[in-house]
C-alpha cells in the first residue's frame, strides 16, 4: 500500500542549491518531467543546454533571457492570478541565462529532438473558461500541443476562484489507449492568496485541498492542504479534485510529459465521477472569470478535458 502523501512535498522541501524546488530524474520513479522554482532579487541562473527542453514561466516580476546570442525580455505579471503571462519556450540542445527580479517556474522535460524557440506574448496565450458553476476554472493553455510546438512537454495553468473546484471530475492518463488516454507524468505547482476583492489580514493563511487515489497502474494516494510554493507529483492514478477554500482563490501550473511517440493529452474520467460533466450544459460559467490582462478572447468549454 502507498504511503499516504508520499508524493506530495511542502514548500522548500525539494530545494536545491539557489532553487526553492527542483523537480528532476533525481526522485525515484520519476522520469519524464522537471520543474525548478527560484525567487530572483537581480540575480542571475543558468541553465546549460542538454538534452532537455525548457518553457520558462513568470510566476511575479520580470526576467531576461540570453539566448542563443539574444535577449528576450519577458514583462511577466504582477502575480499569478493577475491572468496570462507572456512565455519562452527554449529547444533542447540550447542553454540560457535567467536574470530578473521576481519569482519564476521552468517547466522541463528530457528529450533530445530538437525545436525552436518560441516566445508566445500574454495577449496570444489561449484562455479557456472550462467548466460551468462552482466547475468553472480559468486555463492558460500556452504549452499545449495546439499552441506550442514542443517535442514532449505539455504545460498550462490553471486559476480555480474562490469556492470552486478544479481537476474535477478526478481522471486519470497513466495508459495507452489510442484516442483515448495517453501516459503522461504531471507535476501540480500551487499558489494560494485571499480572493480577489476580499480585505484579509496580513497574516492569513491561504490554502486549497488536492486529492490522488489509485487505479489499475498502482497505489497512490495523496490528501493534502496546499499552500504557495507546495508540489504535488502525479506518476499514475487518478487525480482531483483540487479544491479552493471559500476565501482564497487557488493557482496551480501543470507541467506533464510521458513515453508515448505521440504528444497528446488524453485523458479518462473516474467512470464513478463522468456524470456530472452532464450538468454543465445547463449551467453558466463563473461571473467572477476570467481573471485577465487584456484578454481579447477567451473560450468556455464544457467538454472532456480535465
Amino acid at each position: 500500500m502507498a504511503e499516504r502523501n508520499e508524493w506530495f512535498f511542502p514548500r522548500g522541501s525539494l530545494s536545491d542549491g539557489g532553487w526553492e524546488s527542483a523537480v528532476d530524474d533525481s526522485l525515484a520513479g520519476w522520469q519524464h518531467t522537471g520543474l525548478r522554482v527560484a525567487d530572483l532579487a537581480g540575480n542571475a541562473v543558468e541553465l546549460p543546454a542538454g538534452d532537455i527542453e525548457r518553457i520558462v514561466v513568470p510566476l511575479a516580476g520580470s526576467f531576461t533571457v540570453e539566448h542563443e546570442g539574444r535577449t528576450t525580455r519577458l514583462t511577466g505579471r504582477s502575480c499569478v492570478f493577475e491572468g496570462p503571462t507572456d512565455v519562452l519556450y527554449v529547444g533542447a540542445g540550447i542553454g540560457f541565462e535567467l536574470r530578473g527580479s521576481g519569482r519564476v517556474a521552468i517547466a522541463e522535460a528530457p528529450t533530445a529532438v530538437p525545436r525552436s524557440t518560441a516566445y508566445i506574448p500574454a495577449e496570444e496565450v489561449p484562455v479557456e473558461l472550462r467548466g460551468a458553476g462552482r466547475d468553472t476554472r480559468q486555463v492558460h493553455n500556452f504549452g499545449t500541443p495546439a499552441a506550442l510546438d514542443a517535442a514532449a512537454l505539455i504545460v498550462c495553468e490553471v486559476i480555480t476562484p474562490a469556492g470552486n473546484w478544479s481537476s474535477h471530475p478526478a481522471h486519470k492518463h497513466d495508459e495507452n489507449v489510442p484516442g483515448h488516454e495517453s501516459r503522461l507524468e504531471e507535476i501540480y505547482y500551487f499558489e494560494a492568496a485571499p480572493a480577489r476583492g476580499l480585505a484579509a489580514p496580513a497574516g492569513a493563511d491561504a490554502f486549497g485541498t488536492f486529492a490522488t487515489y489509485a487505479s489499475a497502474a498502482g497505489a497512490i494516494e495523496t490528501n493534502a492542504l496546499v499552500r504557495t510554493g507546495d508540489i504535488a507529483l502525479v506518476p499514475f492514478g487518478y487525480h482531483g479534485p483540487a479544491v479552493a477554500a471559500p476565501e482564497y482563490d487557488l493557482y496551480y501550473l501543470n507541467v506533464m510529459a510521458g513515453p508515448d511517440e505521440e504528444r497528446v493529452w488524453l485523458v479518462r474520467d473516474d467512470p464513478r465521477q463522468a456524470w456530472l460533466r452532464e450538468t454543465w450544459s445547463d449551467q453558466d460559467p463563473d461571473p467572477r472569470l476570467p481573471y485577465s490582462q487584456d484578454q481579447d478572447s477567451v473560450q468556455t468549454t464544457r467538454g472532456a478535458t480535465p
